[in-house]
Formats: C-alpha cells, sequence, structure tokens
C-alpha cells in the first residue's frame, strides 16, 4: 500500500502566501519560497500551491516564483491557478512544476483535460473540485464572482476520470480555515465513486482529523494550510503520531548536523 501523503497548502497572491477562512478575509503569512523550504524541511510529501486570483483574473499563473520554488525544492510540488491551455500548462511545468492542477477551467472547458493528459500524461494532471453546499463552485479565489457550475459532484468525479485525470483534490468550501475537521461524508463519498488517487482539503486542525480522514473516509492524501501555517501541529509532530496510530507514514527526514 503507498504511504499515505501529506500536503502543505500554499495559497498564493501578488506574490506571497496567504490564507483566509471559507476563501474570505485572506492575511499574508509568509513568503513563497521561505515557507515552501520550511516544509521541505519538515517532511512535507508534496507542496499545492495556488494562485488564488489567477482563474477570475482571466491570467496565467506567474512562472518567476515557480522557479524559484524548483530551484529550492527536492519534493514534488503542483501548481494551479489560470492554467487554462496546454501552452500554459507547458509554460508551468517548464518553470519545474511536477503537477499542474486545474479547476475552473476545465469545468468551463473539459476537454482541456483530455489536452493535457495526451501532452503530459495523467501522472502530472489533477483536477481540483471546490464543493459547496453539495454543487461545484467556480473562479472560488474571488467570493464575489464565485458561482455555482451547475454540474453535479459525483457526474464531474466520473468524467474527469474517464478524460483522463490522474488525481483529485476535493476541497470543501464550508470547512475551509474552520479547523473543525475535514467533511468525511463528501469525501467518503468520492472516494466510493473512483479509483483516483484522493486528496482531501478543508478543516484540518488537529492530528486527529487527518486520522478521521484517512481511516474513515479513505483519502490517499490529506491537504492543509491554516494549521501549518500557524505552527500548532508540525509536521513532524504530526508524522509521528499517525504512524504511531499504525498509518503507513513516511518519516521525517534526518537533518544533518553542521560539522
Amino acid at each position: 500500500m503507498p504511504a499515505l501523503r501529506l500536503i502543505p497548502c500554499l495559497d498564493v497572491a501578488d506574490g506571497v502566501v496567504v490564507k483566509g477562512v471559507r476563501f474570505r478575509d485572506h492575511k499574508v503569512v509568509g513568503d513563497i519560497v521561505d515557507l515552501a523550504r520550511r516544509y521541505a524541511a519538515e517532511g512535507a510529501d508534496e507542496l499545492v500551491f495556488y494562485d488564488i486570483t489567477a482563474s477570475p483574473d482571466g491570467r496565467r499563473v506567474d512562472t518567476a516564483w515557480v522557479r524559484r520554488v524548483a530551484d529550492e525544492l527536492d519534493i514534488p510540488f503542483c501548481v494551479a491557478g489560470g492554467i487554462r491551455s496546454v501552452d500554459d500548462a507547458a509554460a508551468v511545468l517548464a518553470a519545474g512544476a511536477d503537477k499542474i492542477s486545474v479547476n475552473s477551467p476545465a469545468l468551463a472547458e473539459p476537454g482541456l483535460i483530455d489536452a493535457l493528459a495526451a501532452r503530459f500524461g495523467s501522472q502530472c494532471v489533477v483536477v481540483g473540485m471546490d464543493v459547496r453546499d453539495g454543487g461545484l463552485a467556480r473562479d472560488s479565489g474571488r467570493p464575489e464572482r464565485s458561482g455555482d457550475s451547475g454540474r453535479r459532484l459525483l457526474d464531474w468525479v466520473a468524467e474527469v476520470e474517464s478524460r483522463g485525470a490522474g488525481e483529485i483534490v476535493l476541497n470543501c468550501m464550508r470547512a475551509d480555515g474552520t479547523r473543525a475537521g475535514y467533511d468525511l461524508e463528501t469525501t467518503a463519498a468520492v472516494r466510493a465513486a473512483t479509483r483516483l488517487p484522493l486528496v482531501a482539503s478543508g478543516g484540518a486542525g488537529c492530528a486527529a482529523h487527518f486520522l478521521e480522514v484517512f481511516r474513515q473516509a479513505g483519502a490517499d492524501a490529506a491537504l492543509a494550510a491554516s494549521v501549518f501555517h500557524s505552527g500548532e501541529l508540525p509536521l513532524p509532530v504530526l508524522k509521528r503520531e499517525l504512524a504511531a496510530a499504525g498509518l503507513a507514514i513516511r518519516p521525517v527526514p534526518v537533518q544533518e548536523s553542521p560539522t
């Protein structure tokens, strides 16, 4: 069985990392490269970077910071934001990202998933899904512009799998930033509907929440932001607790002592 993954999420806006609650009231939490370096050293299995305003603003993610991150990291990382075409994805991957994630652009043009999978392989193609009140939201990075996509969640899950997506990130918006726990019911429903690797997102507040989403909802990975950014739940501590509970968790890397 593959090891379960722990993935810090870094929401990027105006060149810095921010975090809000339910996609609103964002506050700056740090520098992109500094946080990326910190999480890699603490044992993150992957990182995900979301340029949260790229799609709503109609622009491509800034590849300059992607290159800076790639120069520093030795773990995989995924980039999302404003990827509307094969050329957009190619630019991000050429800058050093290991995966690209699409959300609103894929809802608008589902054939984008087919095109990306054909060009880069399914292993590079992640589809993000922002779930709110049982529906799929679009343009969630700008709540004032966000709306319902008109698509049903489980129908979309089946469609993205058939089109060649390699992974799903399920973000339950009502839980985002609340630290009240993952939406286990929705996550379990998606787990039952697809064979694709499933990343749960939204609501992590303590080690017990990670344990629940892995054991009860069947997630393959858990993504979190606030609880990591604040330092309240350091990754090494979380990894040790989950491993002690019997989960398959990659160990924290051993830091070399200065000579």
